[in-house]
């Protein structure tokens, strides 16, 4: 058998992670400033994630939520401290589109409505739900295509108010990342998120803060979505929830109510997910990584806005993009295969940086001056 053929794939294989770094099978070392789709947020390999993760593995890995599963209840506790959102309630699942799968599903529970609103270049996931409401035509099979979600401009008040004006006793949810990441690192204004919360709520539709990638302090804040001090009925989470391991959930305002069976999952909240996600926010917490990656971020944003090759440098925190122009079209590239250092990428010509929090401003040099060396050889190879 063969694997399916689906990830273009650089040829590395890595065997050994520390920090911000890895090393391949060579013993080659290379800064991670991607992190595996931001994944990585306290750090490849932190120790008291280690010992969390073997603890637990040494007692029980997994049991369905047949049983009591006390990790949960600690979890929400920790978790509604360090994010601010103490009297939310919590659901975990598995995946950042699983979430929103459920975040979807229980707005429209909740209201009785099916029209979704999402905006242009939003990216939610690849499930049913999550996919329909992604604005991505190459991904949504034929099955997935549905009349239930439309796609607005994004940061665009009037096209909202008017889809309101128009519709509002039919929308269910509107979903909205803080900073779209796949999109491109653009930012939600402020004035739109507070937009969309005045109108959920003339409306009586759930206002869904997607936090997969912008969120659990990759923008200085706990979630992106806080810059514009509202809050979401619903927030979803996953990515750096588990710092690799697979973990997911949904935060819940406490006036949307439970009953049993509205949702579920098998895996979702098992015993060695709860201490991944609990390692986590502690090391956020004790490391104070929320400030870490506000400081680093905007040093390395403020030094990526002094070059004057690099256009529409943009971003909160360590959630960074950049447009490169065409005489840097392998800046990239050469960043990963001459200068070791792995960053991520969004159509056509767009750099992301989602690095783990714990970034160092060593680190963020590394960078800055494997950029400068790049843009120095390509003025040498233009004057040759």
């Amino acid at each position: 058998m063969k694997l399916f053929d689906v990830y273009p794939i650089n040829e590395i294989t890595i065997t050994k992670a520390k920090g911000s770094y890895v090393w391949d099978e060579n013993g080659e070392q290379y800064l991670d400033l991607y992190g595996g789709h931001a994944v990585i947020s306290i750090g490849h390999t932190h120790p008291h994630y280690v010992q969390r993760l073997t603890e637990q593995l040494n007692k029980v890995a997994f049991y369905s939520n047949s049983i009591k599963i006390p990790l949960q209840q600690e979890l929400a506790e920790k978790l509604g401290k360090v994010s601010g959102k103490e009297e939310y309630q919590l659901f975990l699942c598995n995946s950042g589109a699983e979430a929103n799968e459920n975040a979807l599903k229980l707005a429209s529970f909740f209201n009785g409505r099916k029209k979704i609103i999402a905006f242009s270049k939003a990216f939610h996931g690849r499930t049913s739900l999550a996919v329909a409401a992604t604005d991505n035509p190459n991904i949504v099979a034929p099955v997935n295509q549905t009349d239930n979600v439309v796609f607005l401009p994004f940061n665009d008040e009037p096209a909202l108010e008017k889809y309101f004006s128009e519709h509002g006793k039919e929308v269910s949810s509107v979903i909205i990342e803080g900073i779209q990441g796949v999109g491109g690192i653009h930012m939600a204004s402020e004035s739109f998120l507070q937009k969309i919360r005045a109108l959920c709520d003339e409306y009586g539709a759930v206002f869904i803060a997607d936090s997969i990638q912008c969120g659990y302090g990759r923008s200085g804040k706990f979630f992106s979505h806080d810059y514009a001090n509202v809050n979401a009925d619903i927030y979803s989470m996953a990515k750096g929830m588990g710092n690799g391991f697979p973990v997911a959930g949904i935060m819940i305002a406490p006036h949307i109510q439970s009953k049993h069976f509205m949702l579920g999952t098998t895996f979702g909240g098992n015993h060695l997910a709860c201490a991944a996600a609990l390692a986590v926010l502690e090391v956020i917490e004790t490391e104070n990584l929320l400030q870490n990656a506000s400081s680093v971020g905007d040093y390395l944003i403020k030094h990526l806005k002094e070059i004057p090759e690099l256009q529409n440098v943009r971003g909160k925190g360590l959630m960074i993009g950049f447009d490169v122009p065409a005489e840097l079209k392998d800046l990239r590239k050469n960043l990963l295969w001459k200068h070791k250092i792995f960053t991520g990428e969004a159509k056509p010509s767009v750099i992301r940086l989602l690095p783990s929090l714990a970034l160092r401003k060593k680190d963020a040099d590394e960078f800055l001056e494997a950029i400068q060396e790049e843009i120095h050889a390509g003025r040498l190879t233009v004057d040759a």
